[in-house]
């Protein structure tokens, strides 16, 4: 059974916005996963939407990407529609 989030127009979105923030900086997936001191499959993972990420891996992916949160947040959520599918 495939849940609901996953297909979710709105957090493919939060998903993209990281992934071009991520491309922006010109880091690999394996920059940002060593600094986080993971492994790079935690990173492919949610890049792939097969892990959906909490508010604390935000805040340390965020720093990992050397990107203010509340700067990515306002840029998240001038994507996101007025009713959030999940």
């Amino acid at each position: 059974m495939q849940r609901s989030w996953v297909s979710s127009p709105d957090y493919r979105a939060v998903v993209e916005t990281l992934r071009a923030a991520r491309t922006e900086k010109g880091l690999s997936q394996r920059e940002v996963a060593r600094r986080l001191g993971k492994h790079v499959s935690f990173l492919n993972k949610i890049e792939l939407i097969e892990r959906r990420i909490d508010v604390l891996e935000f805040v340390m992916l965020c720093r990992a990407l050397e990107i203010d949160p509340h700067a990515l947040l306002d840029r998240i959520m001038t994507g996101l529609s007025d009713q959030p599918d999940f």
